[in-house]
């Protein structure tokens, strides 16, 4: 199962959501639910009560459900039972609940946006779009945020083409680019803006961000140009595309007379997100649970 893995609000409480590519369909972790319908101050123990009676009265929303490793409060991932649309409209119909109908309506509406973002990805761009503008962030660093995105999937598209596969060696040529240019690894970077969970990109300012995809940029066109095989070339290219940003960090640092890297995050230069209509959050770099 290939699975993409996202956040989204319905009145302000968090639903997390698995997409899986396979099957074409969305996974919802249904205590998230649960929480949503009763409000319960222990969910988990309302669906472990709700569980064992659908089970005994022979209900098949039980024996359909499945879990799945999905983000827990503290971070890690833990196994949480999910179900599709059609059996979490099963469990909306086992729960008395004044919002079943706004929640069926509401997952409704996320199964067609899919469904349209499938056909159409310009889609999935625009409503990114309007969820950047939403949380506060202006038109200049969302359009800035919305090329970096196409320039690293230029840039891990071609780091496949290279025979990259494993999701750590991704991780690895990242720290690699980013640590040229910054100084700092992404996880340094993080911790230097105070960042746990959250997305790197989405907390970093517009020259950051204009510096980052230059790395990711110039790493790219080296690589379609040496067409390096494996993982040492590529770290190579790589480097060398942040070295190319970290020039010109340089140059704009002597001219400004001060750093560019900033320890500032998202939350100290937008204004508040007011909106608590669905919106999508990142799930970047979540700390896999220690076995």
């Amino acid at each position: 199962m290939a699975n993409e893995s996202i956040i989204k609000l319905f009145e302000g409480k968090q639903v997390r959501i698995v997409w899986d590519e396979e099957q074409e369909k969305h996974y919802f972790s249904i205590v998230d639910i649960v929480q949503v319908l009763t409000e319960s101050v222990d969910a988990t123990a309302y669906w472990r009560k709700l569980k064992q009676r659908l089970k005994e009265d022979g209900n098949e929303t039980v024996t359909n459900c499945h879990a799945l490793k999905l983000p827990a409060a503290d971070g890690k991932k833990r196994m949480t039972d999910v179900a599709d649309l059609q059996g979490i409209f099963r469990v909306i119909q086992s729960i008395p609940s004044k919002k079943a109908e706004p929640v069926k309506q509401w997952l409704a509406q996320l199964g067609e946006q899919r469904i349209d973002q499938m056909i159409d990805p310009e889609l999935t761009f625009q409503m990114a779009v309007e969820d950047y503008r939403r949380q506060g962030y202006s038109d200049k660093w969302i359009n800035e945020r919305m090329r970096s995105i196409e320039m690293r999937k230029e840039l891990t598209d071609e780091w496949h083409r290279a025979g990259i596969r494993e999701q750590k060696d991704f991780a690895i040529l990242t720290n690699v680019l980013t640590q040229a240019w910054s100084g700092m690894t992404t996880g340094e970077y993080k911790r230097h803006k105070g960042l746990t969970k959250e997305n790197l990109r989405d907390n970093m300012t517009n020259i950051e961000l204009a510096l980052n995809t230059l790395a990711e940029v110039a790493a790219t066109e080296l690589s379609r140009e040496r067409n390096p095989k494996g993982m040492m070339q590529t770290r190579k290219t790589a480097k060398e595309g942040g070295d190319v940003a970290r020039s010109a960090r340089a140059d704009i640092e002597s001219r400004l007379g001060h750093s560019v890297i900033s320890s500032a995050r998202a939350s100290d230069y937008i204004r508040p997100i007011e909106e608590t209509t669905a919106q999508e959050l990142p799930l970047e770099d979540i700390e896999e649970e220690k076995k």
